[in-house]
């Protein structure tokens, strides 16, 4: 299966991000898109603010938040487009800062985010998925796969599987009959 989000927006696609947390238990989803411009300056680099239950080996629950950036690029990742969400867990401290990316981050974007890491220190973890996470976490969410139209591999809807059960019900029928008078002749004419 095929899984490509070319086919998206920008926004399109951070409406999907939205919807993929969602579906993955995350709460409180906040998608900071707030104007109906293709583009929402006013975010501060976090596309989505949302909470996640962190569950401990020890089973020790705790609440953390996420700021989430959703980047569209059909190439890779530039790091210039990574500074605008590692200014703002600064001055808020989230428990992690995410970059959701639709293809994937740059050599010289995951450089600067281990020199960032190093040299900051900061208090929040810098995390990112790229598409192949992306693609692993889509396994099993075909309605999300069918309203973003993210796979060229055709998914039969219901109609269609019932259809098809239908016809092969009618085609076993059929040719159990058809058995079931053949050994009825046979032995008719034994005798």
């Amino acid at each position: 299966m095929a899984i490509t989000f070319d086919r998206l927006s920008s926004i399109e696609f951070e409406e999907f991000c939205s919807e993929l947390l969602n579906s993955r238990g995350f709460v409180n989803i906040d998608w900071r898109k707030g104007t109906g411009l293709p583009t929402s300056p006013a975010d501060k680099g976090r596309d989505i603010v949302c909470g996640h239950l962190r569950v401990e080996p020890d089973s020790s629950q705790h609440f953390e938040r996420w700021f989430v950036d959703c980047k569209h690029f059909k190439r890779g990742v530039p790091p210039k487009e990574l500074q605008n969400l590692l200014a703002w867990p600064e001055a808020e401290r989230p428990d992690v800062a995410r970059f959701v990316v639709s293809n994937f981050l740059s050599n010289p974007a995951k450089e600067y985010l281990d020199a960032y890491r190093k040299n900051n220190r900061p208090s929040f973890r810098i995390r990112y998925w790229e598409k192949p996470q992306l693609i692993r976490m889509l396994r099993g969410k075909v309605s999300l796969q069918r309203k973003y139209d993210l796979t060229n591999t055709p998914i039969r809807s219901v109609k269609d599987i019932l259809a098809a059960e239908d016809e092969f019900f009618t085609k076993v029928w059929y040719g159990r009959k058809g058995t079931a008078e053949a050994i009825v002749r046979r032995e008719h004419l034994r005798t």
